[in-house]
């Protein structure tokens, strides 16, 4: 294995011991890396390098061929012997593809697998991962896609095709010159190939990917429905990952932008850090994430010592941009205690006719009060709705989630909204909030109706019938939570599950929580399952009690925020429709809020493991 002091850059790396490996020696460990005893010639079709099949592969010899030459990754059965990991710079800056490729290296040998590493002139990474017993074509694609998933430079297509996928493997002439740099000492590498990977830690390394695993699946159950959906004409069903991305985020992902609207990477890293400055987030956590979601924007200072020492500068600068140029911003989240409740733009400044807005004890209060009588009465009457009752029980979570962070009980949140917090479809929401009020026997109460671009406005009140019980119940421990980012992957069930360990007086069984929830006995213990092997709770003897792990990283890896994001954005497109739609029968003046541009890059707001995703929507 390459020591850590050799991962710094391709330049360390070519100076440590990859000199005196001849490109030779190298091609050696083709027929150790292939899938099948063959390799393909590349030439120049059109405008692009390819290796065309050609009507009888030449067999993998000794001899080092001239031209640029690239190894099966299948065999002929479709299998495949090494997991081939392709970190490409035209995926990436050269920054992010060293950091990615170190990354997944830490992670192999957490895992406890060996592999063999090479570099290419252009600045690419390979990583060889041998394996004792093959597996066939769809396991190894879907470990690769996995690892696609959390490292934006891999090109997982070598592992996509199985009559075509092939690689470059160390010693091959590169089409730009010179040939693929071995890294890892020869000796070491045949030591590495000869041995292999077991099993064992190959499940190891399931385990570890599960989030992108689960992703995977999770995106090709919606996108069946979706296609089902649309042949039956029925409700679209929400795609789980983004068709789409906003051009900020991808240069703050990759590091990659487009040179005829930046000149250079020092524009590209302005245009970013003003977009971070106008959405509210903070120097620490700018940096916290150029490790994170976005090494592409630390790749485009060049170095770290460039990166500290120009980051805070062009970070006052941003600061002091989107303070003078208010039209650059985007609405920000209402700070905590103000009095309004606007959401979006959608909603007008509610007049209460003199009544008293309760102060924020009284608000918190009231809450504490309403989810004792959410848990002892209200939940239990839900339950008997079925599939339909787990929306309503995890929307009025919601909503009494959003009167605490707000601290009033007059709600005028729109459908669209609601839905975006909740990874659900605005009808549905429509749908569940007249069924929750007429079911809620009093606490939730419709005061007003939709207005122009005002939404309905409910009540949210402590009945005089409950509140004697409400004041005879213990408060529960914790925040109360509708559908927190990760269970948007999960689902409600699940959701519910994880409350009721989360919230329980007591360390729950299997059979409490099918008690405390409702849920079925199988959808329970599928829950179950689903969280413990995402490291969320861990079992001690009969009782499930939650784990430290981070659930905003978690649902960042099942692909939950990047689903928020696109939601916002048809959110926000949707609504200036139904806007300009409004003004052309009332009002000729639009106000700069009420404007969408497609060539502005969308709001995504700071990091914060409790995120509620409300003021966003």
């Amino acid at each position: 294995m390459v020591p850590d002091a050799v991962l710094a850059s391709t330049h360390t790396r070519a100076s440590v011991g990859a000199s005196s490996i001849t490109p030779e020696h190298a091609w050696s460990l083709a027929p150790l890396i292939a899938g099948a005893p063959s390799y393909r010639l590349g030439r120049w079709i059109g405008q692009k390098f390819q290796y065309p099949r050609p009507a009888s592969a030449p067999k993998i010899t000794r001899l080092l061929p001239e031209r640029p030459a690239a190894v099966a990754v299948h065999g002929v059965d479709g299998s495949v012997a090494t997991l081939c990991l392709d970190f490409d710079t035209s995926k990436a800056l050269k920054g992010v593809v060293d950091a990615d490729a170190a990354r997944v290296g830490r992670l192999l040998s957490a895992c406890g697998l060996v592999f063999v590493e090479d570099f290419s002139p252009s600045g690419g990474r390979h990583l060889y991962v041998p394996l004792q017993d093959r597996l066939d074509a769809a396991e190894a694609r879907d470990l690769v896609e996995a690892f696609a998933l959390t490292a934006s430079s891999l090109d997982p297509s070598p592992h996509q095709n199985v009559t075509d996928g092939c690689i470059r493997v160390p010693g091959s002439v590169h089409k730009s010159g010179g040939h693929q740099t071995l890294i890892t000492p020869l000796s070491r590498a045949y030591d590495i190939l000869r041995r292999r990977n077991p099993t064992a830690a190959v499940m190891k390394l399931r385990a570890a990917l599960a989030p992108e695993l689960a992703r995977k699946r999770a995106l090709q159950a919606r996108t069946a429905k979706t296609v089902a959906a649309q042949r039956t004409g029925t409700l679209p069903v929400l795609p789980l990952a983004s068709g789409s991305e906003a051009p900020l985020r991808r240069v703050a992902r990759t590091g990659l932008y487009d040179t005829a609207r930046y000149k250079s990477p020092s524009e590209a890293r302005m245009a970013v850090l003003n977009h971070f400055s106008a959405c509210g987030w903070s120097l620490t956590q700018v940096e916290n994430e150029l490790a994170g979601q976005f090494p592409g924007l630390a790749a485009l200072y060049g170095s770290p010592e460039r990166q500290a020492r120009l980051l805070p500068f062009e970070w006052a600068k941003a600061q002091a941009f989107t303070a003078t140029n208010p039209t650059s911003q985007k609405p920000l989240p209402r700070k905590h205690g103000e009095e309004s409740a606007l959401i979006n733009n959608t909603s007008q400044t509610l007049t209460t006719g003199g009544r008293e807005e309760p102060s924020s004890s009284a608000a918190h209060q009231l809450v504490n009060d309403l989810e004792n009588i959410l848990y002892a009465v209200l939940d239990h009457r839900l339950q008997t709705k079925g599939r339909q009752g787990l929306g309503l029980r995890l929307l009025i979570r919601g909503l009494l989630g959003y009167m605490r962070a707000k601290e009033t009980d007059i709600l005028d949140v729109g459908c669209r909204t609601l839905a975006a917090a909740m990874g659900k479809h605005h009808v549905t929401i429509a749908r569940l909030l007249p069924i929750l009020a007429s079911a809620s026997d009093g606490i939730l109460t419709k005061i007003a109706d939709a207005h122009y671009k005002a939404a309905d406005v409910y009540l949210i009140q402590l009945p005089e019938q409950y509140q004697q019980l409400a004041r005879e119940l213990t408060w529960r421990k914790g925040k109360i939570h509708a559908i927190r980012p990760v269970f948007r992957a999960l689902g409600d069930a699940t959701a519910l599950v994880y409350e009721a360990i989360e919230r329980g007086r007591h360390s729950p069984t299997t059979a409490d929580l099918v008690r405390a929830t409702g849920v079925s006995r199988s959808a329970c213990s599928n829950a179950l399952a689903e969280m413990e092997s995402l490291g969320m709770i861990q079992r001690h003897g009969r009782v499930w009690k939650t784990t430290t792990a981070n659930l905003r990283m978690l649902a960042a890896r099942l692909g939950v925020l990047d689903d928020y994001l696109d939601h916002i954005a048809r959110n926000r497109r949707e609504r200036a429709k139904w806007h300009a739609h409004l003004d052309r029968f009332r009002d000729t003046r639009i106000n700069e809020t009420d404007l969408y541009d497609a060539e502005r890059d969308e709001h995504w707001g700071p990091p914060d493991d409790n995120l509620h995703l409300w003021h966003a929507a």
